[in-house]
């Protein structure tokens, strides 16, 4: 099975529900706390599925064209990843046909969403756990946990001991996906929510079901449904067992994150490694794939990219540049567009800001700048990267994406100097200038060599 057609024409941006947009404040929950409040593990600061309603031009204005939703279902946390019931979604973002009157209107402009599947481990709430809980090992889920004692202890402090859980944390059990009503009962869950029409999964922790028979059944459900459905793997390291026809379409590409950051801002990447570690990791993969690879500054579990980067806007807008001239799939996590800030999970969750007077429009617009010409060049989608230059001591480069007979140079300046660069072509000899498609100028190409001026932490698109 090959790679959804409309994938590497994508542009995601995640939203954590609870803290896009409140647009239905009569089902918050009574406790819930001021919008732009410090984010904590517990409360609910009110985002549901009627503010991205409301909010959606916005989405569409900054042109991205799929969303993907941090967990929906029915939980007990504003993360929501410790699922009670798969069927129902969460009260506190709406009710089914709020979900379908957002899905619909997604549809309607051309925009994707995916979910994220949480099949791993539930909630203490999740019907089977509960009846474990009460039943000990008389229940008639015993076999759905990995059990090791009975009774359970599952509300003290500390780490699970009676039972496996993710990370060891008690309100997250993991299911026995060896257990064939299990197995059965996941797959349902999967089966019902393709039917309801989203576009796709991404799957959360995947590399802890260890299994290789389960995620072939599962993508064999998934495509059953839809053949175009999109499944992204939660895979931090590089793996190709886990794309393919047995797995996923892609991987969330967090080595790449990590050697933009290295390169750009922790210095601990020169320019020459960081073409040497995109070429490895596009050559790791079959190229179908290489283009669906989910391209992200950052996520709910990761520090926002504007503080990674010390709250230099001009580092933040060439990390962008970057995953937006490389081959795969670029994801926009809700805010960094905007230059929010934030810390380690909780921090990295906070609300979005609304008041425009909050935002940095300057980022915002490069952004969208961004996004509009890689729509424009479909060389810039292809999975084809070469290396061109380096320049370790003054932490420059350039590369070329390139399909058929176009061609787009990248280069970067990573340094805080002005540098000139003369970068050898060693095609389009009857060439005499290309432009910035980015920033409009016009730079000679002379005796085989393109000859630039570059700003401080600025890039160049050369056509």
């Amino acid at each position: 099975m090959s790679v959804p057609s409309w994938v590497k024409d994508a542009v995601f941006y995640q939203i954590f529900p609870d803290r896009f947009a409140n647009g239905n404040p009569q089902i918050d929950p009574p406790n819930v706390h001021a919008w732009g409040a410090p984010p904590d593990l517990w409360h609910f600061q009110g985002g549901d599925f009627q503010g991205i309603i409301d909010r959606f031009d916005y989405l569409l204005d900054l042109g991205v064209n799929a969303i993907y939703f941090n967990p929906i279902f029915y939980a007990c946390s504003n993360h929501r990843y410790n699922t009670s019931d798969y069927h129902k979604i969460d009260p506190l973002l709406g009710t089914m046909d709020d979900f379908k009157r957002l899905l619909n209107i997604a549809h309607s402009h051309q925009v994707r969403v995916i979910l994220d599947g949480v099949f791993n481990h539930c909630g203490r709430g999740f019907f089977a756990f509960n009846d474990l809980l009460e039943n000990g090992r008389y229940s008639a889920y015993y076999d759905w946990f990995h059990v090791i004692n009975t009774p359970i202890d599952a509300y003290s402090d500390g780490q699970a001991h009676d039972y496996l859980a993710w990370w060891g944390i008690k309100s997250l059990p993991k299911f026995n996906t060896n257990h064939r009503p299990v197995r059965k009962y996941l797959l349902d869950v999967v089966r019902y929510w393709m039917e309801t029409g989203i576009d796709g999964w991404r799957l959360d922790v995947p590399n802890e079901i260890d299994d290789d028979s389960f995620w072939a059944e599962f993508r064999h459900v998934v495509k059953s449904i839809n053949p175009e459905a999109y499944l992204v793997g939660e895979i931090w390291t590089v793996d190709p067992r886990w794309v393919g026809p047995t797995h996923f379409d892609g991987v969330l590409n967090y080595p790449l994150r990590d050697a933009i950051l290295r390169f750009i801002h922790a210095d601990t990447l020169t320019s020459e490694q960081f073409l040497h570690k995109c070429n490895d990791l596009f050559g790791t993969y079959p190229p179908e794939n290489v283009s669906a690879m989910y391209l992200t500054l950052g996520s709910h579990d990761t520090e926002r990219v504007l503080t990674k980067m010390d709250g230099n806007i001009n580092k933040v807008k060439l990390a962008f540049a970057f995953i937006f001239s490389l081959a795969g799939v670029p994801g926009i996590y809700y805010g960094d567009e905007i230059g929010l800030p934030g810390g380690k999970d909780p921090d990295c969750r906070r609300a979005f800001p609304w008041d425009t007077a909050q935002w940095n429009v300057e980022l915002r617009d490069w952004v969208k700048l961004l996004i509009e010409n890689r729509k424009k060049h479909p060389e810039l989608r292809s999975s084809n990267f070469k290396s061109l230059y380096f320049d370790n001591e003054n932490k420059c480069l350039a590369f070329s994406r390139f399909i058929n007979e176009e061609t787009i140079v990248v280069v970067m300046n990573a340094s805080n100097n002005q540098q000139s660069l003369k970068i050898p072509l060693d095609e389009n000899n009857c060439l005499v200038q290309m432009q910035d498609i980015l920033g409009g100028g016009q730079y000679p190409i002379s005796e085989g060599a393109l000859n630039i001026s570059l700003a401080p932490l600025s890039c160049m698109w050369l056509k």
